[in-house]
C-alpha cells in the first residue's frame, strides 16, 4: 500500500471540513478525487500530500508515519517521496524552464550538472527540448503545465498528486494532458493522486472516490 489515511478530519473554526475520510492507494495505481466544490477535495490532497496537517487521523506513505514526523524531516520526506503540480503552475516567472524544473532537486542537495541532466531530460520527454531556455510568459498553458509536471518528477518521488491539473487548458491541449499522466504512471510507475472535476479524466483513472460535505458516498 502505497498511502494509507484512516479518520482524517479537518475545521477551520467551526467549519467541519473533512469528516472522518478513509483513503487507500495501491503504488502505481492512479486515483481521482470527484465532488462538487467546497466538498474537501484540496484539502484532503494537502493533507495527503503533508502540506497540511489534520486535527485527528493517520496517515501512512510508503510505509512512514508521516503525521508523527518532525518538521524538517517531514520537509526532507515530503521533497524525496513526493511530487506537486497544481492547476496554477506557480512556475516562478524570471527563471527558464529548465532551471524551474532544477529546484526541488537542487534542495535535495543534488549537484548542479545531475540536476540539469535530470531536468534536461524530463523536459525533452515531455515535448519540451525546444524551450529549456525560455521563460513561463514565453511558453502556452499547456507548455506551462508539462514544465510543472517535470518539476514535479524530477526527484522520481513516490507519488505525484494533482489538484485540477487541466482546469486552465482547451479541450485539445487537456486530452494530452491526460494520457501524458497516464505514460508517465508506466514509465516511471507512480501512484498518482488527481483532483478533478473532469469526468472524462475520472473515467482513466483506476478508481474514483466521490467526495460530498466532507465524506465520501
Amino acid at each position: 500500500m502505497m498511502i494509507e489515511a484512516s479518520g482524517i478530519r479537518k475545521s477551520f473554526g467551526t467549519l467541519e471540513v473533512l469528516k472522518g475520510i478513509d483513503f487507500r492507494a495501491d503504488k502505481a495505481e492512479v486515483v481521482s478525487i470527484m465532488g462538487a466544490s467546497g466538498a474537501g477535495k484540496s484539502t484532503l490532497l494537502q493533507i495527503l500530500g503533508t502540506l497540511s496537517t489534520p486535527d485527528e487521523g493517520k496517515l501512512f506513505i510508503d510505509g512512514t508515519d508521516v503525521l508523527g514526523l518532525k518538521e524538517k524531516s517531514l520537509s526532507i520526506f515530503r521533497n524525496r517521496k513526493i511530487g506537486f503540480v497544481f492547476q496554477f503552475h506557480h512556475l516562478l516567472p524570471e527563471f527558464t524552464s529548465l532551471e524551474n524544473v532544477m529546484i526541488p532537486a537542487l534542495i535535495g542537495r543534488d549537484s548542479d550538472k545531475k540536476a540539469k541532466e535530470r531536468a534536461t531530460e524530463l523536459l525533452k520527454e515531455l515535448g519540451l527540448g525546444g524551450r529549456l531556455s525560455h521563460k513561463p510568459s514565453q511558453l502556452s498553458g499547456g507548455e506551462q503545465q508539462r514544465v510543472a509536471i517535470a518539476r514535479g518528477l524530477i526527484n522520481n518521488p513516490a507519488v505525484l498528486f494533482a489538484d485540477e491539473p487541466s482546469g486552465n487548458l482547451d479541450s485539445r491541449t487537456k486530452d494530452e494532458l491526460h494520457k501524458l499522466f497516464f505514460s508517465l504512471r508506466e514509465k516511471y510507475g507512480q501512484t498518482i493522486i488527481i483532483v478533478t472535476h473532469d469526468p472524462g479524466l475520472a473515467g482513466m483513472c483506476d478508481r474514483t472516490y466521490h467526495m460530498r460535505d466532507g465524506r465520501f458516498e
